[in-house]
């Protein structure tokens, strides 16, 4: 195991362990951590799911924005940045049981900004479930 991977595995223990919103991260699993690049899995399961019986789309925003933000993280600049937009195409639905394949990258960093792009597929299948871009602000 990377010491990059680790000590992703470390910054996601952490905020599952810290109560609130991010507590659903205890169930994705870090797969690969690559410099701008991660990619994680999940098992759909009920406290995922809509009332159609697939992966909520709040959940799929959740899993875009976290999932970048780690991705970002694995860069030189390691920061996280703070949201300042974000867009979602749900194409096929996630149903429950299903295991999902969650991959960021990061596009661009530049001064200011980064730019995230995040597939979401069916593990078995390979079928686009959805597709994120995620912009960041870094700060100065």
């Amino acid at each position: 195991m990377s010491f990059m991977s680790q000590n992703l595995r470390e910054v996601m223990k952490a905020l599952a362990n810290a109560g609130g919103f991010d507590k659903i991260l205890e169930k994705v699993t870090l797969v690969s951590a690559a410099p701008g690049k991660v990619i994680c899995e999940m098992k759909v399961e009920q406290q995922h799911t809509n009332k159609m019986g697939t992966l909520h789309g709040g959940l799929t925003a959740t899993l875009i924005d976290t999932i970048s933000t780690m991705a970002l993280l694995c860069t030189e600049r390691g920061a996280p940045g703070v949201s300042v937009d974000m867009n979602i195409t749900y194409m096929s639905p996630a149903k429950l049981g299903e295991d999902v394949v969650i991959t960021a990258h990061i596009l661009k960093q530049g001064k200011t900004l980064a730019f995230a792009s995040v597939d979401l597929t069916n593990k078995a299948t390979g079928k686009l479930i959805a597709q994120g871009r995620h912009t960041k602000h870094l700060g100065n």
